[in-house]
Formats: C-alpha cells, sequence, structure tokens
C-alpha cells in the first residue's frame, strides 16, 4: 500500500513549488537556467536566467550572481553586478546592491536598496519613444 502512494503522479501545484538551493560557500561558473524556485545564499559567475511564467529567483544577503539575471520574479537582497531584467515583478530588500540597469514592471523597493545603474518601467506598453526628425525646408534666399 505504501509502494502505490509513492507512485501516484504528483499534482500539478505541487510541480510548481519546486525549489532549488545554492547554499552559502557554493560557487557556480556558468550559466545557470531553472524552473520554479530557486535560491541563491552562494555565488553565480554567470547569467541567472529563469524559464517559464512562474519562475522566482530569490538572492539572499550574503548572496552573489556576477552576470545578468533575466527572470520574471526577483527579490534581490544580496549583491548583482549585472543588469537584472524582472518581466513580471522585483523586489530590492534593504541589503540589496545592484551595480548594472534594471528592467522592471513592478518594482518594490526597500529603505537602505542600492542601484548603481539606471532603472527603467518595462511593461506590456512600454514602447521606445523617439524624437521626430526635423522638417527640412527647402527655401531659397531671395535678395
Amino acid at each position: 500500500m505504501l509502494s502505490r502512494k509513492r507512485n501516484e503522479p504528483t499534482s500539478s501545484s505541487s510541480r510548481h513549488a519546486e525549489t532549488s538551493l545554492i547554499s552559502h560557500g557554493t560557487i557556480i561558473r556558468g550559466d545557470v537556467r531553472f524552473t520554479g524556485t530557486l535560491h541563491v545564499e552562494g555565488r553565480i559567475e554567470g547569467s541567472v536566467l529563469g524559464e517559464g511564467a512562474n519562475a522566482v529567483f530569490t538572492l539572499s544577503e550574503h548572496g552573489q550572481v556576477q552576470g545578468e539575471v533575466r527572470v520574471p520574479h526577483a527579490m534581490i537582497n544580496g549583491q548583482v553586478n549585472g543588469d537584472i531584467y524582472a518581466s513580471e515583478r522585483l523586489e530590492l530588500a534593504t541589503q540589496a546592491r545592484v551595480v548594472g540597469d534594471v528592467r522592471y514592471s513592478s518594482l518594490e523597493m526597500a529603505a537602505g536598496a542600492q542601484v548603481n545603474g539606471r532603472i527603467a518601467h518595462q511593461g506590456d506598453d512600454h514602447v521606445q519613444r523617439e524624437l521626430p526628425a526635423p522638417e527640412v525646408r527647402n527655401e531659397t534666399a531671395t535678395a
């Protein structure tokens, strides 16, 4: 009877609760792709890429990323040396230190968080605006 319970397929809600941990003292050299939740207390030297609309990246106060972060949801409380692209929501906690540009759809930034770079909203309605080219007039001078 116990083996039958172990072989039952997992429900879809439990699959979304998958969490991966990179613990303190661990260094990953290379890009990291993940689904579900990735919690980093160590160091990643490479890009962090969350796949799927429900991917969540959390960086603890001792965690570090040396590279680009591209995820739907991010909670940052450590150091990121690279650009952050959060297509849904970005939370910068008190100990967050970002050296790079930040693009977000929804942003929450606590007092004490630091960003050394540009911060720009990028929603679904985000349109790159350019100034129109100046009109060129063909006027002949009459003297």
